[in-house]
């Protein structure tokens, strides 16, 4: 395995609302290695972009981080993320790490031409080489296979929603980080789009060497782009493991509630699965194991003893008291299909 660019050690966040403390992200760790792609999958509100906003600090005034570190490697030296100063947070932004947001039209000011916005945001950070900013703005935009000189001069409301998605892309990696986060990137966008930018996110990342974590609830995307996929439910990361162990071997059943609400070609339309019940309240969330009210296999030790985040095999970890329910689960639906 290559060495790691950023180690995510039990970071806890909490939302300070009216009610209380909403637990958004608890005890969150893993690490992302160089060139590797990381999928956060899950159901709205379990915390996964909670806990990527932590790393480039951009949480909400509500959030609190109330523990954990995140350790950021480049160059031989490391350095803990959470103690930056105000100074160095805006260099590692965009420089070391970028984040691409879900909405291209809205992370685009719209009566700026697009090379101003990429001249403004090299300026932003001590870019003051407008010709070299240029040429690497024109490589960029080859590379997301678009027309650089005409992209370069139109404003964003004359782009389509894919083009402004690839022009964001370009922007992205525009100072040469080595972490890109992209938040739900093809989020309404036709499904033939969708295969585009997928296609362009991997030969950008083949060319230019960065690590992703890409957060998605789109499964079949998940699976097309990562090497490695995390499971997070309720604020908790339940099951992490390569795409394989995630897709064909999961151990959590969180992980294979998700994957039987998949509809399958062989599958009859009264067949359709879904995940019995609601996310709890992160308020005042459930004893023991939070999946355990809609979970299939659970049982008293479930509601009274919350499962430990361990590794079964290596390289895979689930948080789950029964596995073996989960295996024969598993076993029998995959005979089905």
């Amino acid at each position: 395995m290559s060495e790691v660019v950023l180690s995510v050690q039990d970071v806890s966040i909490v939302y300070r609302v009216s009610r209380g403390q909403v637990k958004a992200s608890q005890h969150i760790s893993f690490d992302l290695h160089k060139g590797e792609s990381l999928a956060l999958i899950g159901e709205s509100g379990s915390g996964k972009t909670t806990v990527s906003l932590s790393f480039i600090d951009m949480l909400p005034s509500a959030a609190k981080i109330t523990g954990g570190k995140v350790l950021y490697t480049r160059d031989g030296k490391t350095e803990n993320i959470f103690e930056f100063s105000e100074a160095r947070m805006r260099d590692f932004r965009w420089h070391d790490c970028a984040m691409v947001f879900q909405g291209a039209q809205n992370a685009f000011n719209p009566v700026l031409k697009i090379k101003e916005q990429f001249l403004d945001t090299a300026r932003a950070h001590g870019w003051r080489d407008k010709g070299k900013v240029i040429k690497r703005t024109l490589e960029l935009l080859r590379l997301v296979r678009l027309d650089p000189e005409r992209t370069l001069e139109s404003f964003p409301h004359e782009l389509s929603g894919g083009m402004k998605q690839r022009t964001l892309l370009a922007l992205g990696v525009l100072l040469d980080p080595q972490v890109v986060i992209l938040d739900e990137p093809t989020t309404a966008l036709d499904i033939l789009t969708q295969r585009a930018i997928i296609e362009v996110l991997k030969e950008m990342q083949s060319r230019l060497g960065f690590s992703i974590i890409f957060i998605s609830h789109d499964l079949a995307l998940a699976a097309e782009m990562a090497d490695r996929v995390a499971t997070m439910y309720a604020g908790e990361m339940v099951e992490l493991g390569s795409t394989q162990h995630i897709f064909y071997e999961p151990l959590h059943p969180y992980s294979l509630g998700l994957l039987q609400s998949v509809p399958r070609l062989s599958q009859d339309k009264d067949e359709l699965s879904s995940i019995k019940g609601n996310p709890p309240d992160l308020i005042d969330p459930p004893s023991g194991c939070k999946f355990h009210p809609r979970c299939p296999f659970a049982q008293e030790l479930c509601n009274q003893e919350e499962p430990v985040f361990k590794e079964h095999e290596p390289g895979h970890f689930a948080a789950c008291h029964f596995t073996e329910n989960v295996i024969e689960a598993r076993a029998n639906l995959w005979k089905k299909d």
